[in-house]
């Protein structure tokens, strides 16, 4: 009798041990994999234009744990050109966003050489991608978290740039679908001043003599070179170049500049697609209303708007209206950085406080201690 006893106790402590080490297995593989890129498979892409993005995926990235009441979702799309992977260096203890407190869902925007674009895709390839816009990026997001992540409300959405636009456009699309908004240096509606600097890059590219009406009849030497150039003078402030540039260090600068952009790898075509999304980018236009204050009117969640006031690439003036429309917190970071201030400047400590308690958040500046 003791020797089954024995017997059954052994088996009991082996299964538990069997157990608990593929418990381990598992939880070292979900370490292990954090972060990693993913993809959804989407089918066929119908655009608001009426065009199709033919095998549509979308690429994204999960940090972080959804907790039981499934209410500490936040989902962070790509800049202009971004990748997922260059939003990992914000996340985590003591960052942007605390990924032991939150849910993070990291998306890469149609269009970023990631997801579908024109530099991978097999149908559609280079001009032949068809236009897309900020709302589409946002279709496509919203069917990523509800048909695949089946999450049907965040805690919050937000974004940087060309992802604050996107930040705007849910926010009005879907008001209910967050209960919070972060957009950083992004705007609700294009100016003149960014559709001017937008068509400009994108003229840049199509003067190069080998583009060809967008079939190259050689590697684009010159023209993304150029068009990135113009975009790295409105990256930050006058200021910052003559402080960060002398002088005599200027054609090594330059040279180092061009060669870093000579090679286009099909970014020409990915960001020619996503500049036109941003030039044609206007929340009101839309939703069929005549002022940021009615687009406004839609918004249920609580917003803080970021800016810079050395912004030349995004001109914050449409941000700082809605943000008056919506009675909202703004958070300024006065920094040469300009567009880049987050590099400068933390907004960790603010955005953790508002992610919190939203209530505990009020308008300020913050200055850039080098400046």
């Amino acid at each position: 009798m003791h020797g089954m006893k024995d017997k059954l106790r052994f088996r009991y402590c082996f299964l538990l041990m069997l157990i608990t080490l593929g418990l381990d297995s598992v939880c070292a593989q979900a370490r292990a994999t954090e972060g990693a890129e993913q993809f959804a498979e989407l089918g066929d892409f119908k655009l608001r234009n009426g065009g199709v993005i033919q095998e549509f995926r979308l690429g994204y990235r999960t940090l972080g744990k959804l907790n039981a009441a499934r209410s500490n979702a936040v989902l962070w799309p790509t800049w202009l050109g971004g990748k997922t992977e260059d939003l990992l260096k914000f996340l985590g203890a003591g960052n942007v966003v605390d990924t032991t407190k939150y849910f993070v869902i990291l998306v890469d925007a149609i269009g970023n050489g990631i997801s579908s674009s024109p530099s991978n895709s097999k149908k559609q390839a280079l001009m032949k991608f068809p236009v897309f816009g900020i709302r589409d990026m946002v279709e496509a997001e919203h069917q990523l978290l509800t048909e695949v992540l089946h999450v049907s409300h965040v805690r919050a959405v937000m974004g940087i740039s060309m992802g604050g636009m996107q930040t705007f456009e849910w926010i009005v699309a879907y008001p209910e679908f967050m209960d919070l908004a972060i957009p950083m240096f992004g705007s609700p509606q294009s100016t003149s001043w960014d559709k001017l600097l937008w068509t400009t890059e994108i003229d840049a590219i199509e003067l190069d003599p080998a583009w060809n009406n967008g079939n190259p009849t050689g590697q684009l030497t010159r023209g993304f070179a150029v068009s990135e150039a113009i975009g790295e003078m409105n990256l930050t402030s006058p200021a910052y170049r003559v402080a960060h540039t002398a002088p005599k260090e200027f054609d090594g600068y330059v040279a180092g500049l061009r060669k870093s952009n000579m090679g286009d790898g099909g970014l020409a075509w990915d960001e020619i697609r996503q500049r036109q999304a941003i030039i044609s980018f206007d929340t009101p236009g839309e939703f069929g209303v005549a002022t940021l204050a009615d687009a406004a009117r839609k918004v249920r969640a609580k917003v803080l708007v970021i800016v810079s006031p050395q912004d030349h690439m995004v001109n914050p003036i449409p941000a700082q209206q809605f943000a008056a429309a919506l009675s909202a917190p703004i958070l300024t970071l006065d920094s040469a950085c300009g567009h880049i201030s987050l590099d400068c400047i933390s907004a960790g400590p603010t955005v953790a406080k508002f992610l919190a308690e939203p209530s505990s958040v009020h308008s300020e500046t913050l200055h850039d201690a080098k400046k």
